[in-house]
């Protein structure tokens, strides 16, 4: 009996000493999590490089990755520490919003910010401004006075010069439509007045007969330009206000076979964009310089946080590009694909 009490015993501490030991090795890994993530945070304050958080409308089309690319060029160019992150779709405001909360949380030296929805992002903008953290709207601008300043194209003139090229193209007469990407961004209401009202102020013989909203997504857009061309057989041209809006116009086009009849005009670039060009599908497009826009967000954050003096808006440039142009070095240096 007491032999058997000894082995028990014996037993006991075993296992005992093992709990220990697992306990150890537990603690020791979340001691050594911790310990990473406290030598990553230790990493980027040791760099000594201001931080840059930059929030775009989305990843979907080749335009962001070109505006990424810009903004990559300054970074390394002005020695700061960048990210770069937008919602899937232009359509996801929420998502944005998540991305800009969580932005404001990492505490950044300044924020570059493509607006989805203007009035969504005003709380978030005022908390900004509140903790003195310099916003630079891009592309889209902000509807709000925080913004230290604007890198985007006049999207306003650049949509005064499509209106302009759709009716040298079908002769100052005739129906036309609009397939915009949005209705409550900067980009999207400027790109549709600037069309609009330019066509409204100077070619009376010119009807607008229908403005429809796709969000950017090409599937979305071509529904829409289809409807649009089976209510009016005579339709003589297709306005796409973006790079998913442009696309979902020449899919329909395509489609229903109407590539001689209705003249389609786009905005942005891209690779189908271009090909639709040389195909005769599309007859031309405006370009903005999406490489510039990136580049010029960062450079101006880089002056605010410097304390320096920006511009209240960077004009970053638009190009009317078509089969006559298209190799033309200075379009080719604004096109991506």
């Amino acid at each position: 009996m007491f032999a058997i009490l000894i082995v028990f015993t014996s037993l006991l501490f075993v296992l005992a000493a093992c709990g220990n030991e697992s306990e150890q090795e537990a603690s020791d890994s979340g001691s050594g999590d911790t310990e990473s993530s406290d030598n990553e945070k230790a990493a980027e304050e040791d760099s000594g490089k201001p931080y840059i958080a930059i929030i775009s409308k989305g990843f979907q089309h080749q335009f962001w990755q070109a505006v990424q690319s810009g903004a990559e060029k300054a970074a390394e160019e002005f020695n700061v520490e960048i990210t770069f992150e937008g919602p899937e779709n232009e359509s996801q405001v929420d998502k944005q919003m998540e991305m800009l909360r969580a932005a404001l949380d990492k505490q950044p030296d300044a924020i570059g910010f493509a607006a989805l929805d203007s009035q969504a992002s005003s709380p978030l903008l005022e908390e900004a401004d509140e903790k003195g953290i310099p916003i630079i709207a891009f592309d889209s601008g902000v509807d709000s006075e925080i913004p230290l300043t604007t890198a985007s194209t006049d999207n306003y003139a650049a949509a005064a010069l499509a209106a302009d090229k759709m009716a040298e193209l079908i002769g100052e007469k005739g129906k036309i439509a609009l397939v915009v990407h949005d209705q409550v961004s900067v980009t999207g209401a400027q790109r549709r007045d600037g069309f609009v009202e330019t066509i409204e102020e100077k070619y009376p013989d010119i009807e607008i007969v229908d403005v429809q909203y796709g969000k950017g997504d090409h599937l979305e857009s071509t529904n829409l330009a289809k409807t649009m061309m089976q209510a009016n057989p005579d339709l003589a041209g297709i306005y796409g206000s973006n790079e998913g809006s442009a696309i979902g116009v020449v899919n329909a086009v395509r489609e229903l076979g109407k590539e001689e009849e209705v003249t389609v005009i786009g905005f942005d670039s891209g690779k189908q964009q271009i090909d639709a060009i040389k195909d005769g599908v599309m007859a031309g497009a405006i370009t903005q310089n999406p490489e510039g826009i990136g580049y010029e967000t960062v450079k101006a954050a880089v002056s605010a946080i410097n304390g320096e003096e920006v511009p209240e808006n960077i004009d970053t440039g638009f190009y009317w590009y078509d089969q006559t142009n298209l190799e033309d070095e200075e379009i080719q240096a604004a096109v991506y694909e």
